[in-house]
């Protein structure tokens, strides 16, 4: 209630991060699928969201679920031979992926408008009141961050958590107890882009204005950094990574030029002294991938798995 438009702008963008990141956890932190193109799906919740509201007129309550739906169904048609990959063969494959959407929204001026990119997106609307300042969107974004959480959570805790979680840590095990390994990714895949198609969504209703720059590989790259530095595998996690790097230019703005090297040294410094993330501060060992904890979730999703 104290904040500044400007404060109250950044913490949307960190809401809306938050929900990619929660996302990205599904792909990353559960399945163990490294994923350099989340910013790839965020960007087609966003260009469904902004050519279903600007060429052909519609409510951005309709437009938002049927994006979700197309991402969701793009991330199938994709994720099914990309999936074959592992390790870093996926990684450089994902990050083709970007690559590419990238180059697509830039050229397709006819449909995305080019690097010029599309404006005057409608903004949201609530029983007749249009969120079109800070405050009341972050009100809206919050909630949908809660309900995302808590939908997170409820499938973490589910046969279908446990199972990406065995697959994360050992497939041939996981193959060996029933479980579908592929059916399996290809969840978490899907899961991951329906997140960052909500979370493009709620972008592309927030500021109004989309660009191919908003959706690059550099994005994606930041999203993963956000789950590492929060905590992987964990929602509260995701949460504070998103909310810690979207603050962290603004904090070290007098650092200049300087604040890439800092961000830098800073997620390594994560990464050698936490290496279960800032989440480990208060749920200490929460993360840790020891054998017995390998073991427990192997023996947790195969009591469930269908033969």
């Amino acid at each position: 209630m104290l904040l500044t438009d400007y404060h109250l702008r950044l913490l949307n963008l960190a809401v809306i991060s938050a929900i990619a990141v929660i996302g990205l956890n599904f792909a990353f932190g559960y399945a163990g699928l490294i994923s350099l193109g989340h910013a790839a799906f965020v960007g087609t919740g966003a260009y469904g969201v902004a050519l279903l509201t600007t060429l052909l007129e519609w409510s951005p309550w309709l437009a938002l679920p049927v994006a979700v739906a197309g991402t969701a169904i793009f991330a199938v048609l994709i994720g099914i031979p990309l999936l074959r990959l592992k390790g870093h063969y996926l990684a450089l494959a994902t990050l083709g992926l970007n690559v590419s959407f990238s180059i697509v929204t830039a050229n397709w001026i006819e449909l995305t408008g080019g690097t010029n990119g599309i404006s005057r997106i409608p903004e949201l609307q609530i029983a007749g009141h249009a969120l079109a300042d800070e405050r009341s969107y972050l009100w809206f974004a919050l909630v949908v961050l809660a309900v995302s959480a808590a939908v997170a959570a409820l499938i973490h805790a589910s046969r279908h958590g446990r199972a990406m979680i065995a697959v994360r840590d050992d497939e041939t095990a996981a193959s060996m107890t029933g479980i579908d390994v592929t059916r399996v990714k290809i969840a978490a895949f899907v899961l991951s882009s329906v997140y960052a198609a909500v979370a493009g969504g709620l972008f592309a209703c927030h500021m109004r204005f989309i660009s191919p720059e908003d959706f690059n590989y550099a994005h994606s790259i930041t999203y993963l950094a956000m789950l590492i530095v929060g905590g992987e595998g964990s929602i509260v996690g995701a949460i504070l990574g998103a909310l810690l790097l979207t603050f962290l230019p603004e904090w070290l703005r007098f650092l200049g030029a300087a604040y890439l090297a800092f961000f830098g040294l800073f997620v390594l410094a994560i990464l050698v002294f936490l290496p279960s993330g800032l989440v480990s501060f208060r749920w200490p060992g929460s993360l840790r991938r020891d054998g017995r904890s390998k073991d427990l979730a192997m023996v947790a999703a195969s009591k469930e798995a269908r033969p």
